[in-house]
C-alpha cells in the first residue's frame, strides 16, 4: 500500500481536486489517500470558534453562513452530474448544519476542536463522493476510527496500528480509501488534533502504523531544495535525502515538511516521496535510510533567534555549573537550539522568547548576561563525516564578508549551524549558493 497525502492548496479548489484523482489513480497499488481541508477553511473555522467563544454568535453565524456559499460553487463546479451535485450538497448541508448547531450551543472547552475538524471531514467527505461520481471504487475512513494520542499528547502508534489493521483487512485491496489528516482523539476519546504536522504527520503515522510501501507528501513545489527558493532565485530539487538529513533541514527552517514527520517513518524505515501537485512528472525528493556521500546536500534558515551569552571568570569550569544553567531553560520549558563553551562563558540560543525577562533574572547570580535579539541560524546540512577534510573552506570562503556570531560543528554529522544577525540572511543564503553550488 502507498500512502499518498494532498494539502490544502492541492484540494483549494475543485480543478485541483480533479487534478488529485488523476496523480491518485496514476499510483500503483493500493491507494490510501489523507487529505488536508481545502484552503482557508482551518483558518475560518478558527475564526469562526473564536466568535463563538467570545459570545459573538450572530457573528460566528454569519462567517459560518460565507463559508457555506463559497462550498456551493465549490460543490457546482467539482461535480458534473446532477446526482453528483445533489450529493454534494447533501454533504455541505450536513455538517454546515453540524457548525451551526454547535454554535448555538453554550461555549465549552472542546468545542473549538469539533469545529476545526468539519474542514478535513467536509474535504474528504466532498472528494470521496467526487471518486463515486466517476465509478472509482472507493471507502470512507474516518481517522476518528483508529488515530489516537496517549495521555502525554503523543500519537499512540500501537494503537493506531492495531485498529488500522483491523480495519484495513476488511476492505478490498482496488478500492481507493479515503480519510482525513490532522484530526484525531484523545486518550479520553474526545475529538483532538495533532498539533505539529498535521496532515502530513498524519500520513507519516499511518504509513509507519501500517509498513507501507511509501508515503508521497504532494505540495506545490519539486521536493525538499538545495536553498530557500523564498529568498534565492537558483535553487535545486534535492533527488534524495537522509532521514537524518531532512529531519535537520526541516527544523530548521525548510517549510516544506514539519520536523515530527520524520521520525515515525525513520523508526519503520518506510520511505517518504515528496512531490508536486502542479508538476506530477518532476522527480521530487526521495527520503530513505540510505547514506548519500555528497558532501553539502542544502541549506535552511531559521528566523526569530535570540542568542545568550553567560560570562562568568569564576564559575565556568566548576562542576555542576552548566546543569544548572540548563535546569533554568528546563524549567521555563524552553528549548535550546545552539550552544557553544568557551573557558570564560557558554553562549546558546532560543527560538522561543515568552519567558526571556524570566530566564535571564534566573540566570544573572552565575555571571554577566548578554542578549542578542534578531538573530538567524543558517544550518548547512549534508554528510559530514569526521574524517572528511576540506569541509568548512568553501562555507567560510563564501562567508568572509559575514559577522558569524556562533558556530555549532560537531554534535551531528548531518549538520554545521552558524548564528548570524538577520540582517545578514539574504546575503548569506545567497553567497553560500554560490559558493557550495555554484548557483
Amino acid at each position: 500500500m502507498i500512502v499518498v497525502k494532498f494539502g490544502g492548496t492541492s484540494v483549494g479548489k475543485p480543478e485541483r481536486m480533479h487534478s488529485v484523482k488523476d496523480i491518485v489513480m496514476s499510483v500503483p497499488g493500493q491507494k490510501l489517500v489523507v487529505l488536508s481541508a481545502v484552503s482557508g477553511t482551518t483558518n475560518e473555522l478558527i475564526a469562526i470558534s473564536d466568535e463563538f467563544s467570545n459570545g459573538n454568535i450572530e457573528g460566528a453565524l454569519d462567517r459560518t453562513r460565507k463559508l457555506y456559499a463559497q462550498y456551493v460553487d465549490f460543490v457546482q463546479q467539482l461535480y458534473a452530474t446532477e446526482e453528483g451535485k445533489q450529493k454534494g450538497t447533501d454533504v455541505i448541508d450536513r455538517y454546515f448544519q453540524q457548525i451551526e448547531t454547535l454554535v448555538k450551543q453554550p461555549f465549552y472547552g472542546k468545542a473549538n476542536k469539533l469545529l476545526v475538524a468539519q474542514g478535513e471531514i467536509i474535504s474528504t467527505s466532498l472528494f470521496y463522493e467526487y471518486l463515486n461520481e466517476i465509478r472509482v471504487p472507493a471507502v470512507f475512513l474516518s481517522a476518528l476510527d483508529f488515530m489516537y494520542l496517549k495521555d502525554n499528547g503523543e500519537p499512540d502508534l500501537e494503537l493506531i496500528s492495531e485498529k488500522l489493521r483491523k480495519i484495513l483487512a476488511g476492505i478490498d485491496d482496488k478500492s481507493v480509501i479515503v480519510t482525513q489528516g490532522y484530526i484525531c482523539r484523545n486518550s479520553s476519546g474526545g475529538v483532538d488534533n495533532l498539533k505539529r504536522g498535521g496532515s502530513d504527520y498524519t500520513a507519516t503515522l499511518i504509513g509507519a502504523a501500517i509498513k507501507a510501501e511509501e508515503v508521497q507528501i504532494w505540495t506545490d513545489i519539486d521536493g525538499m531544495h538545495n536553498n530557500d527558493p523564498r529568498i534565492v532565485e537558483n535553487t535545486m530539487p534535492i533527488a534524495e535525502l537522509s532521514f537524518e538529513e531532512a529531519g535537520e533541514l526541516a527544523y530548521f527552517g525548510a517549510k516544506i515538511l514539519h520536523p515530527t514527520c520524520i521520525l515515525p517513518a525513520q523508526q519503520k524505515n518506510v520511505p517518504v516521496r515528496l512531490k508536486n501537485t502542479l508538476n506530477p512528472a518532476a522527480r521530487g525528493t526521495l527520503i530513505t535510510s540510505n547514506k548519500n556521500p555528497d558532501a553539502i546536500k542544502a541549506i535552511a534558515v531559521k528566523d526569530g533567534i535570540t542568542a545568550i551569552k553567560i560570562k562568568s571568570t569564576r564559575m565556568i569550569l566548576a562542576y555542576g555549573f552548566l546543569r544548572k544553567i540548563f535546569e533554568v531553560f528546563e524549567k521555563y520549558q524552553t528549548s535550546i537550539d545552539m550552544i557553544t563553551t568557551s573557558e570564560v562563558a557558554v553562549s546558546l540560543t532560543i527560538d522561543e522568547p515568552t519567558y526571556l525577562n524570566e530566564i535571564i533574572e534566573e540566570l544573572k547570580p552565575y555571571g554577566t548576561i548578554e542578549v542578542d535579539k534578531n538573530q538567524s541560524i543558517v544550518c548547512i546540512v549534508g554528510d559530514f563525516v569526521a574524517d572528511k577534510k576540506g569541509v568548512g573552506k568553501d562555507i567560510f570562503a563564501s562567508l568572509e564578508d559575514i559577522p558569524v556570531r556562533m558556530i555549532s560543528y560537531g554534535g551531528s554529522k548531518n549538520n554545521i549551524s552558524l548564528l548570524i544577525d538577520t540582517i545578514y540572511k539574504t546575503e548569506a543564503l545567497k553567497v553560500l549558493n554560490k559558493g557550495l553550488f555554484n548557483l
